[in-house]
């Protein structure tokens, strides 16, 4: 293809966008290799803070298939498939949906959603605590369709889909390994087939992926870490500090949203 033929890979030069999406790649494998995907949403809010989120996004997206392929190995054959046969086919949705609005969302816009999603995330953890333990629920088909067309559509946007899944996937009490095997093959799916309409919304330009081609070597690290941390590290203190950052990232970006809404 001719595309392919003259691109001229062009990453970003400015210092400030490298100081934000290093840490925030890092985390993202952390999160995908270890923790369910739920840290991370922290990855595209981040990175929006150096560049536009439409842009955060292009870039994140095919480093986000290279962490799956290594999340996939480091958890084949611990997955929740019977919940995979009700979220997959309502991500599918979700991301046609993402596809037929892409054109109607601009970049003040997405980073309101994204800071609504984070702090609608944060609400709904604080109120699953005060819940307390509750009796595992078993695989429902309309749930895990509307909770994997929400998770799908969330992904399309900001690659935001973890919160919309583990709403679905919390209660049925899989056990940690398999909760996050269940995230990992999910997001495998999830994330392979947004590059087609990435590519046909013209999102992978020479900038975004020569960004994701300096970055992608963070993959492995923020994997390999990720499973290390798995094993060791308390979960509730890892998540506190977690919650910590996506209050304020979220803060940040729905401020800033709505500054360019109203200057606009």
């Amino acid at each position: 293809m001719s595309f392919l033929s003259d691109l001229s890979l062009a990453p970003p030069s400015d210092p400030w966008f490298y100081a934000i999406a290093i840490p925030a790649v890092v985390l993202t494998g952390v999160s995908k290799g270890g923790f369910g995907g739920t840290v991370g949403m922290l990855g595209t809010p981040l990175m929006a803070l150096a560049v536009a989120p439409i842009q955060a996004a292009a870039i994140m997206l095919p480093i986000l298939c290279a962490m799956d392929l290594l999340g996939m190995l480091a958890y084949r054959g611990k997955a929740g498939f019977q919940h995979l046969v009700y979220l997959a086919p309502g991500a599918l949705i979700g991301i046609a949906i993402g596809t037929a609005s892409f054109r109607y969302l601009n970049d003040d816009l997405i980073r309101i959603l994204i800071g609504t999603l984070t702090w609608g995330f944060l609400m709904f953890s604080f109120f699953r605590a005060r819940l307390g333990a509750q009796d595992p629920v078993g695989p429902s088909a309309p749930k895990g369709v509307f909770w994997g067309a929400a998770s799908g559509f969330t992904s399309f946007v900001a690659h935001a889909g973890g919160p919309p899944a583990q709403i679905y996937l919390l209660p049925q009490k899989l056990g940690k390994t398999v909760l996050v095997g269940t995230l990992v093959w999910f997001f495998f799916i999830v994330n392979y087939v947004k590059l087609v309409p990435y590519f046909y919304l013209g999102q992978f330009s020479p900038t975004n992926l020569g960004a994701a081609l300096v970055l992608a070597p963070l993959a492995p690290v923020g994997i390999g870490l990720g499973v290390w941390l798995h094993k060791r590290i308390p979960e509730a203190l890892f998540f506190r500090i977690i919650y910590v950052a996506l209050f304020l990232v979220g803060a940040k970006l729905l401020y800033d949203g709505a500054a360019g809404m109203t200057a606009g």
